[in-house]
């Protein structure tokens, strides 16, 4: 279902997605972050379609919504500081529309940055599913600062490409270690990344990850 989301800059296009199958009521809902706008990155990006799915598959309730300027939504990009409050949005929105289930902060890439800083510190937000955490990238405008992850105390799981051209899931691991909360780094083989190698493995290891984040079982 496509909604309008009341954001910062004014409308940002979102899609609502139930869970998949048969799976009765949702249990939990998830937003999902895009990748760069500058680098083409939509709602609508394979990688942040897969962690869609997988939140749909793990019984969820999915937001995607596209940053300002990007699609239909209003504004223009504003170096991660106004897209961190377009997802401080759609949270609120989610909290506002299923105040009833556990949420979860979700993003690939640029979008895993903003799922830190909108779902880090919000009290309603148990854990953070991170795809592609690049620790490094040719977009300067970003400030990759890893305290940022490392002092979130909530549940963080990431799901990095094995041949990550912005960060090794072990330059991953060292980055996060000495984090004040636990941590999952899960790895996809073979893939670099934007996952395109493996993008059903992706999905996998976020259903896994979801799982973990929601306490169904340890890994």
């Amino acid at each position: 279902m496509q909604v309008d989301i009341q954001g910062p800059a004014g409308r940002l296009d979102a899609l609502v997605e139930e869970p998949l199958g048969d799976v009765g009521a949702p249990r939990f809902a998830a937003m999902v972050c895009h990748p760069h706008p500058r680098f083409g990155g939509t709602m609508h990006t394979h990688a942040a379609h897969r962690l869609a799915k997988a939140v749909r598959a793990a019984g969820g309730v999915a937001l995607r919504f596209d940053f300002r300027g990007v699609g239909r939504s209003a504004g223009v990009y504003d170096g991660g500081r106004g897209e961190a409050d377009d997802a401080r949005a759609a949270l609120a929105w989610l909290a506002r529309e299923r105040p009833e289930l556990p949420r979860l902060a979700a993003g690939f890439s640029f979008g895993a940055w903003m799922a830190v800083l909108a779902g880090g510190d919000d009290p309603g937000v148990r854990g953070l599913l991170l795809a592609g955490l690049a620790l490094r990238s040719a977009d300067l405008d970003l400030v990759r600062d890893t305290a940022q992850v490392t002092a979130v105390e909530k549940p963080i799981a990431v799901v990095q490409a094995a041949n990550d051209e912005f960060g090794t899931p072990d330059e991953v691991r060292l980055a996060l270690a000495g984090s004040r909360g636990p941590r999952l780094i899960a790895v996809v083989p073979n893939a670099s990344h934007l996952f395109t190698e493996d993008l059903a493995a992706l999905q996998r290891e976020a259903e896994t990850a979801i799982a973990w984040l929601l306490g169904d079982g340890q890994r």
